[in-house]
């Protein structure tokens, strides 16, 4: 099949999920020179449709399409939302063994998710009618035979460490011009809390991000905004219509903001650009040492631990034996299960007798 036959047949399609997942992906398939999972692997063990998974949430699930070692594959009626596609893989990819590429699809748009370890997650987005670009198919291509070509070179570490020092740099500015290291401490990591918040919606509607784009335009102004920023966070309250939430804990013991000029907030805005989700929260650590004494330029290392050694203490310790206790749980609720079905069982057979 060549892509304009493919992008043809499946332009006026609108097929529900289930009615169009398994043929859609076969003529993908064909498209990409690959053998379909029934083809390659007839009893299921390694490329599957339907690939049963038990949820990080609890409960049984299936994965729409399933390879191991390149992807779990999840499809929705187009239209619908994809986010929504993606969550519900990420909570069967234990069960996946952890693929390296998450994929969702709604017939005319294929998302390619990357789930390595310890990197920077990136999006590969494709249209429909973008099959017909060899490059964006040869995505795709490499999600069956390579995924290593689509992971990204940028590690959670490196990022964070980049945004570390960016934020270094604005400590130093602030202490040159005779502002006390605790103050300059404390007031950088609200700035960064700052970020974190308004990339997972603790601060609604890209708050942080209005609040500094208002205030290149009046650099004059950063304190008074800043301020009132901090001051619905300290207690909970209203920026304007908006409401924001009550932030516990002594981050924002008080409303005090340190006054910046035009090159600080520039700095500020490029920092708030990352993906803060995928920074690590050691940075806080980092940044309050630095705030507090300018010679400490290589404490990242000393509070950075990567995930995969962390993982090491915490899934012999924690998660092994919780999965333990739940499958023990999980057992006698259904034997309990099980006794009560035999007993209104026996107790209907009794009354009919």
């Amino acid at each position: 099949m060549l892509a304009v036959d493919f992008i043809a047949r499946w332009r006026s399609a609108d097929l529900t999920e289930r009615a169009a997942a398994q043929s859609h992906f076969r003529d993908l398939c064909d498209l990409l020179g690959e053998e379909p999972p029934t083809t390659a692997d007839p009893k299921g063990e390694w490329y599957a449709f339907e690939k049963g998974a038990t949820k990080t949430t609890g409960g049984e699930g299936w994965a729409d399409v399933w390879k191991r070692e390149r992807f779990g594959w999840e499809y929705k009626s187009k239209g619908k939302d994809l986010r929504a596609a993606f969550a519900q893989l990420q909570r069967y990819a234990p069960a996946l063994e952890n693929p390296p590429l998450l994929i969702v699809c709604d017939l005319s748009r294929f998302e390619i998710h990357t789930n390595w370890t310890n990197t920077v997650s990136h999006t590969y987005e494709i249209g429909l009618e973008e099959l017909a670009d060899s490059r964006k198919l040869r995505w795709l291509k490499w999600a069956f035979t390579d995924p290593e070509q689509l992971k990204p070179g940028l590690t959670r570490q490196a990022l964070t460490e980049q945004a570390a020092a960016e934020f270094a740099r604005l400590a130093q500015r602030l202490r040159d011009r005779g502002h006390p290291s605790q103050s300059v401490a404390h007031f950088i990591n609200r700035l960064v809390f700052c970020m974190f918040a308004e990339d997972v919606d603790l601060l609604p509607g890209k708050m942080f991000g209005r609040m500094l784009d208002g205030a290149a335009r009046s650099p004059g102004e950063f304190e008074v905004l800043a301020s009132s920023l901090f001051a619905a966070m300290r207690a909970g309250g209203r920026i304007g219509f908006e409401r924001v939430d009550w932030f516990n804990g002594g981050l924002f013991d008080d409303d005090n903001a340190l006054p910046l000029t035009r090159e600080d907030i520039a700095l500020i805005r490029e920092a708030a650009g990352r993906d803060w989700a995928e920074i690590d929260p050691s940075i806080f650590g980092t940044l309050f040492e630095r705030g507090l004494d300018p010679d400490k330029r290589s404490q990242l290392g000393a509070h950075y631990t990567d995930r995969d050694k962390i993982m090491l203490i915490v899934e012999p310790v924690i998660i092994r034996p919780w999965l333990a206790e739940w499958a023990a749980t999980r057992a006698e609720i259904e034997r309990l299960t099980r006794q009560a079905e035999i007993a209104g069982d026996l107790d209907r057979a009794g009354r009919r007798g």
